[in-house]
């Protein structure tokens, strides 16, 4: 579990530096994304399916980054996009391409659904942690002796 946390923050860090995130939040990256696989880790383990894990810790990720975007006063993207890479269904996508092609249509509708359902979760759990109010997030972000208080 700890190296495949490990792995995802290696990954995480690697599309950081690929889509030119600022290096002072290449660590902040690396945290969520480590975070997040950490997180569907965890809800798979507790018997959760996988697009219901793809939810939590989408959620999970998407309080993260706001929390680090209030914290480090950067834009919430940079740590969205770059932690969301570690739950997108890649494999899926692959997979269900490929049984098409290979006409094998029962493994094409199974994987497809699979890939569609985990998609639509990581969507919602955009949504629903864009639903908490910035002020939660607001005082995270405030310092002491800060000119402009």
């Amino acid at each position: 579990m700890i190296l495949q946390v490990v792995s995802s923050m290696a990954g995480t860090l690697a599309f950081a530096i690929l889509f030119n995130a600022p290096r002072k939040e290449y660590v902040f990256c690396a945290l969520n994304g480590g975070l997040a696989w950490l997180a569907y880790l965890l809800f798979t383990r507790a018997g959760t399916g996988v697009a219901i894990a793809s939810l939590g810790a989408t959620v999970i990720l998407t309080l993260a980054a706001r929390g680090f975007s209030a914290l480090r006063r950067c834009p919430v993207t940079v740590f969205l996009i770059t932690g969301i890479f570690v739950l997108v269904p890649g494999a899926g996508i692959y997979y269900t391409a490929y049984y098409l092609l290979m006409n094998d249509l029962a493994q094409f509708s199974a994987k497809g659904l699979e890939t569609f359902k985990i998609a639509g979760a990581i969507a919602l759990g955009i949504v629903f942690g864009f639903a908490v109010p910035q002020s939660v997030f607001n005082k995270l972000g405030k310092r002491k002796n800060y000119v402009g208080e």
